[in-house]
């Protein structure tokens, strides 16, 4: 049995089925998105590292949410946009894994980086007081780098079980690229213990972190409605409307993608929905800080002003 299997090398991305004038049109309109992504998160991470003012350890978490962003859109859009404009829509075996492993990693990394930051809102309005002193730059630093090595750790752990998997075709993925679910799909054996392990830790990593944002919103706006000056509740307000957006727009379209059951949404609403958390998400985060953000806009008007002196 094992000598009759012919093992893949290498895999076709279905993508977009359109016509090739559409495909076209697509390929303008993400390239267009990608080009905003890459560059409004640029800014943000300029302007944090450019202006002192924003070396807090809100914009420091902000700074990593930036290069999450970043990093996301750009382990899926290039293949993505080079499929568009190519008749040979293919991707090889090695190449597809690592887009799957930097895809889970960046989105589980994401996930926690938010976590990470109602963390410091919490401890910014609910004890305002010792908010230095529990937000230093060690704790800063320790909790950055806690997220990103637990994150790639179990990234990690997907992946070795995928590679203990037989792959012996279908040589093709229904998707724009490799997502774990449409990869499992490429093997000849039962993938029921990566299935289990895959909704295991979206469980954990989703669901929990969700519980965490909404148990710390709670104790902030108990905190908030305590306040008496209609200025100081602005202002608290005003610091995690931007956040609440973010957190909103990521864990909606990730549990709909990795928790819903699989037959409420065809593979094209998936497709879709994959390509709102992977390009529309990273895109939107830098223009909801920066517009909803006093700080970023004052930031942005100082290095603007600066250039012009110079």
């Amino acid at each position: 049995m094992e000598s009759n299997r012919t093992w893949i090398t290498e895999v076709v991305l279905l993508g977009f089925q359109v016509d090739p004038a559409l495909e076209l049109f697509l390929f303008g309109f993400f390239l267009l998105f990608y080009s905003f992504t890459l560059m409004g998160n640029g800014i943000i991470l300029g302007l944090i590292c450019l202006d002192s003012r924003l070396h807090t350890p809100m914009y420091v978490f902000l700074s990593h949410l930036a290069i999450v962003d970043m990093s996301y859109a750009s382990s899926t859009v290039p293949k993505m946009l080079a499929n568009l404009v190519m008749h040979k829509k293919v991707i090889s075996f090695a190449p597809c894994i690592l887009q799957t492993f930097l895809y889970l990693a960046f989105a589980i990394t994401e996930c926690l980086i938010l976590v990470v930051m109602c963390c410091d809102r919490y401890v910014a309005i609910c004890h305002p007081l010792q908010y230095t002193l529990i937000m230093n730059w060690r704790v800063c630093t320790v909790l950055a780098s806690t997220c990103w090595i637990f994150s790639f750790l179990l990234a990690l752990v997907h992946i070795t079980l995928i590679l203990r998997l037989p792959f012996c075709g279908p040589q093709k993925i229904d998707h724009f690229f490799c997502q774990i679910i449409s990869v499992f799909k490429l093997a000849c054996a039962d993938t029921g213990l990566n299935q289990v392990v895959l909704f295991a830790g979206s469980v954990f990593v989703l669901v929990g972190s969700l519980c965490l944002v909404l148990v710390s919103y709670l104790c902030i706006l108990a905190a908030i409605l305590r306040i008496q000056s209609g200025e100081g509740r602005r202002k608290a307000f005003s610091t995690c409307s931007s956040h609440l957006c973010v957190v909103g727009l990521f864990f909606g379209s990730a549990i709909v993608i990795y928790m819903a059951p699989r037959s409420s949404h065809s593979q094209e609403q998936r497709k879709i929905l994959s390509l709102f958390y992977s390009l529309f998400n990273p895109m939107l985060n830098p223009l909801i800080y920066s517009l909803r953000n006093a700080e970023v806009k004052g930031a942005l008007k100082r290095v603007l002003w600066k250039q012009r002196s110079m």
